[in-house]
């Protein structure tokens, strides 16, 4: 996972650093205040294991983010997370419930082959709280844990862009990492899909001059 994550890393890198090169060339400016966005979006996912037991999960969030738009073909950033998930599955003949708050941070790249669609890869690194309770067994102690885990979120979206302006934008990502107690991963190691819907406005409106 750690390969991944330096492998992709380094090809954001390039490409922001290509991106950024290019706006220069083109408009010959550096570092631009009125390309700096700041905004969120709201997290969702659903999901049903086809894992021994079976089980089905649920997972809402909330994600602040601050990011910079280098070219018109390219946005990056960073992003927050505040994410709460409810799991229940079967282990032999018990059922348990799990729930997890999760507090994380990473950064993210969106690049636009045409208008309006985009691509879009996020690693993160997760903070999680765990607990755990059986639902038949009367009396059994709940299981609590803390944890730290990884994620590399790839995705395709839409949405209505204008540089300068306002970004409303719809995602839907897979995580593509295989750590056990990422947030976006269920009991069996199975990915959920993740919905993300939000809206992002820069500091500084474009105007036309007079």
């Amino acid at each position: 996972m750690k390969k991944i994550l330096c492998t992709c890393t380094t090809l954001v890198l390039f490409f922001v650093a290509n991106a950024q090169r290019e706006n220069e060339e083109e408009k010959g400016l550096g570092f631009r205040k009125d390309n700096i966005f700041i905004g969120g979006s709201i997290s969702l996912g659903f999901g049903t294991s086809s894992g021994y037991g079976g089980g089905n999960t649920f997972i809402i969030g909330a994600n602040p983010e601050v990011g910079y738009t280098l070219a018109e073909w390219i946005d990056a950033g960073i992003v927050f997370n505040t994410i709460y998930s409810s799991m229940r599955f079967s282990q032999g003949v018990y059922r348990y419930r799990q729930t997890a708050l999760n507090l994380g941070a990473g950064a993210f790249v969106r690049i636009y082959p045409i208008a309006n669609f985009f691509i879009q890869a996020q690693p993160e690194f997760n903070s999680i709280k765990y607990t755990q309770k059986n639902l038949d067994l009367s009396g059994a102690p709940v299981i609590s844990q803390k944890v730290k885990a990884s994620s590399f979120l790839v995705g395709v979206g839409y949405g209505q862009r204008v540089v300068g302006n306002f970004n409303f934008f719809t995602v839907l990502m897979m995580d593509l990492g295989k750590e056990y107690y990422s947030p976006y991963r269920n009991s069996y190691n199975e990915a959920i899909p993740i919905i993300r819907s939000g809206f992002n406005w820069y500091l500084h409106s474009s105007k036309k001059k007079k």
